[in-house]
């Protein structure tokens, strides 16, 4: 390897950052240099885009590498995120301000500070890093993400911060082991503890000798808030993907096409990378900032992605106080304390915020959940459980997957780490072999226990949502430990709803029962997810696409490239038509808006029925059918929407046929039609002309719709009619990979996109570059064997180290 960077040098294509006496990753000297961490060094390829392929000689120069690179691209998003974990943003950015949601669901930087506060000082993630594997994490995750730190560290004392969001700022601060740790543990809490920071954070006892009763919400607002709750509680994220067995492919090897819906700024983008220890790991793929391995990607044999899983990752217990003390509560007839946690915030330009959070066995106390109320009174309160805050797994889990030879590894690497807190998995692999799994971190909460252990709320919601609410007075109602589970609480892997094998294996989001359409998975527990309920649109268009592409057969890399950039929009098939039909017998052409005025809704029939049914950019009609359909199912509830209900033995293609009697659809249609006008819009305008984001005074078009529209490029734009329309992404697709194999040459080959591009640093040359992609429909031929990273025509070389 050393040999063949001088013979780089010679060529005059290698930027050498520091000495170039340093040993050369991979050496025994580079093994050896750095026992007590010290001296760490890597080389970073760069090929088209800005995408860097790091090698290094072991674990902790590997994280040096990424950390290093990371720090380059995104170092002021980076910056402001370890803000957020030292709990630090009132003292930076004032107790009012506004997190960007990457770390918790906090309102207030205030709240998100006494929560982060509350972590560091309990030494939560600290006594996490020292439970030994399994249960915690090991040793070569460990390294990496204290290499990680260190060129982090190293990136802000050797180069000048160009990006002018944090340029100069002293919050700009190195980094510890311990800080991309918080990291982590903040991912992996998603869906628990930090989607529920304010409720934490303000829970107070009553006042002494007062009887305060819980007003609770009737069972269908119960359910209903829940259920919304639950859907936001990974922030709006969201994927599809889907995995083709070797006999739908050409070549007859296992395919796969991830496509992801995270954030476009802040602390959840992806980043993209190939990171390489030579015989030990070679894997590319997307990386979450502050990640030090991918979180999605391929290998030479496997290809992965994650979607957003349905399993509630949570639950909440009724605790029983014991009289005349509201701070403790009854566990088997013997009362218990609650732990007190205070803690103390600066804040800018004004004294230090103190405040007390209330903890107990089974975790923090809150009162609300969404607009369910769980008020404390003087003999309840509810206490949150999330079994993830017991866990930092996770980039155990992202190595091993990266370390996997075939479909069946990715399953024993589930099995051993069992640290995905949130997600499913969907794999495909070289010889042909297809994988779906929930394999997600979920409390033990069996139908059986809830039928047992549920309070009067639980009994409500548990059924209906997942959500379980146990009696907590009852020591045998905690949630209980599986034989093959690393941790208390947890199910164990053999109770993972898996499918193997099937011609293909998709997943958008809803539950692992149509994972495969002639396939179902059933028997798991309702925590896990529904069984037989109405899919979203976005899972019926995507099973009707990847069935219809699996029957067909002789698979390619560009039958999915087609797939991603189809842009069909499945909710304009199913209603377009007809609405185009009832407006046309509208009297007069006109329909009152729900102002009570007259719209002349003539041209909107027209533009409805001429729609091509897609979201291209060129799609004229496209943004009258989006702000149309927003309003209708807003207004009309599912049941009263379509002629044919939902019939679980027709899962697919059921509900259908709008029910244009509706009321509500003439309403929404001239709503649309006057919005439109309002802001000087044609009905008619190509979607791409209103549908956009702005990078150094660019305007580029986005194709893509949201999931009500069941689009599989989902794209969430931020509504500005005075902008001229969608003017900016706040999610959507994100990091697209489209991989298949290979039996000559490099065995693996893929296509990938970064929608956003590599850097948030509007400086950078890879600022904007491949979301100019992204709007043409084209993808990146990836480079991932050597011969074909030395061959990039862009090739640039920087090897980097501590000094």
């Amino acid at each position: 390897m050393r040999d063949r960077f001088r013979r780089l040098a010679a060529a005059g294509v290698v930027l050498l950052t520091a000495a170039a006496l340093s040993p050369a990753p991979g050496t025994a000297a580079a093994a050896a240099s750095h026992p007590s961490g010290g001296g760490l060094s890597a080389d970073i390829r760069y090929t088209e885009y800005g995408i860097p392929h790091i090698v290094a000689g072991d674990y902790p120069d590997l994280g040096f590498g990424v950390g290093w690179a990371q720090a380059a691209d995104q170092v002021c998003t980076l910056a402001d995120g370890f803000v957020t974990l030292r709990g630090e943003r009132s003292r930076y950015f004032g107790a009012a301000g506004r997190p960007d949601g990457t770390h918790s669901s906090a309102s207030t930087n205030l709240a998100s500070d006494l929560f982060f506060k509350g972590v560091r000082q309990a030494g939560t993630v600290e006594k996490l890093l020292r439970q030994p594997a399994p249960a915690g994490p090991g040793d070569e995750v460990k390294d990496l993400m204290r290499g990680w730190a260190a060129g982090y560290n190293a990136w802000l004392a050797q180069r000048k911060i160009t990006d002018p969001a944090c340029a100069g700022k002293e919050w700009v601060k190195p980094v510890t082991q311990a800080d991309v740790a918080a990291g982590a543990y903040a991912l992996v809490i998603t869906a628990g503890q930090a989607d529920s920071v304010d409720s934490i954070v303000a829970a107070r006892p009553p006042a002494t000798g007062s009887r305060t009763p819980s007003a609770r919400p009737g069972a269908r607002k119960s359910v209903a808030s829940v259920r919304s709750r639950l859907a936001r509680a990974t922030g709006g994220l969201g994927s599809n993907a889907v995995a083709f067995r070797g006999d739908t492919t050409a070549d007859g090897h296992g395919m796969l096409l991830g496509n992801p819906h995270y954030p476009w700024s802040g602390g959840r983008r992806f980043w993209q990378s190939q990171v390489t220890i030579p015989g030990e790991l070679d894997v590319a793929g997307g990386l979450l900032l502050g990640a030090p391995t991918p979180s999605i990607g391929h290998n030479s044999r496997i290809a992965w992605s994650h979607t957003v899983a349905t399993g509630v990752p949570m639950n909440f217990h009724q605790l029983t106080l014991a009289p005349g003390d509201p701070t403790s509560y009854l566990v088997d007839g013997k009362p218990e304390r609650m732990t007190r946690r205070t803690v103390t915030v600066p804040v800018e330009g004004g004294p230090d915020v103190v405040r007390t959070q209330w903890w107990t066995r089974y975790g923090p106390v809150v009162t609300e959940y969404g607009d369910l109320d769980l008020a404390w009174t003087d003999r309840t309160a509810y206490a949150l459980g999330d079994p993830n805050a017991a866990q930092l797994r996770m980039f155990d889990a992202s190595l091993s997957l990266g370390k996997a030879r075939d479909v069946a590894g990715v399953q024993r690497a589930l099995r051993r780490t069992q640290g995905l807190p949130w997600v499913n998995t969907v794999a495909a692999d070289s010889a042909g072999r297809t994988l779906y799994t929930q394999s997600q971190v979920v409390p033990r909460i069996t139908d059986d226990l809830a039928e047992r252990c549920s309070t009067a709320l639980g009994r409500v919601l548990y059924p209906a949502t997942g959500l379980a609410v146990l009696d907590g007075a009852r020591s045998g109602c905690a949630p209980g430990r599986d034989r093959d589970a690393v941790q208390p609480g947890i199910f164990g892997p053999s109770a993972m709803p898996t499918l193997t094998d099937a011609p293909y294996a998709e997943n958008s989001n809803d539950s692992a029962w149509l994972a495969n359409a002639d396939r179902p998975l059933t028997g798991y527990p309702r925590v896990f997810g529904d069984i037989g309920t109405p899919r979203s649109l976005r899972t019926r268009g995507a099973v009707e696409d990847v069935s219809a592409l699996a029957d067909r057969g002789g698979l390619t890399l560009a039958d999915l490239q087609r797939q991603q950039f189809t842009n069909r929009v499945p909710a304009g098939e199913l209603a377009a038509a007809d609405t185009a039909r009832a407006c046309a017998a509208l009297p007069g052409g006109t329909a009152t808006g729900s102002d009570g005025k007259a719209v002349d809704v003539s041209e909107a029939c027209r533009v409805m029925a001429a729609w091509d049914r897609t979201v291209r950019t060129d799609s004229k009609g496209a943004l009258l059918f989006d702000r149309f359909w927003r309003r209708l199912t807003d207004t009309v509830p599912q049941a009263d929407l379509w002629k044919t209900p939902f019939d679980p033995d027709d899962p697919v293609r059921t509900p259908r046929t709008l029910n244009t009697a509706a009321p509500g659809l003439a309403t929404a249609l001239a709503d649309a039609v006057s919005e439109l006008r309002a802001a000087r819009i044609p009905l008619a305008a190509p979607l791409g002309e209103h549908q956009f984001v702005v990078r150094n005074g660019k305007r580029i078009p986005v194709s893509g719709g949201v999931d009500g529209l069941g689009v599989w490029n989902m794209t969430v734009g931020r509504w500005d009619p005075a902008g001229g329309g969608y003017t900016e992404v706040r999610h959507g697709s994100s990091y697209i990979q489209a991989v298949g194999f290979a039996d000559h040459g490099c065995p693996v080959n893929a296509r990938t996109l970064l929608t956003y591009s590599q850097s948030a640093n509007p400086r950078s040359p890879h600022y904007s570059d491949q979301t100019e992609l992204y709007a043409a429909g084209r993808m990146i031929r990836s480079r991932f064997c050597e011969r074909d990273v030395l061959a990039s025509p862009q090739l640039r070389v920087e090897h980097v180290r501590q000094r």
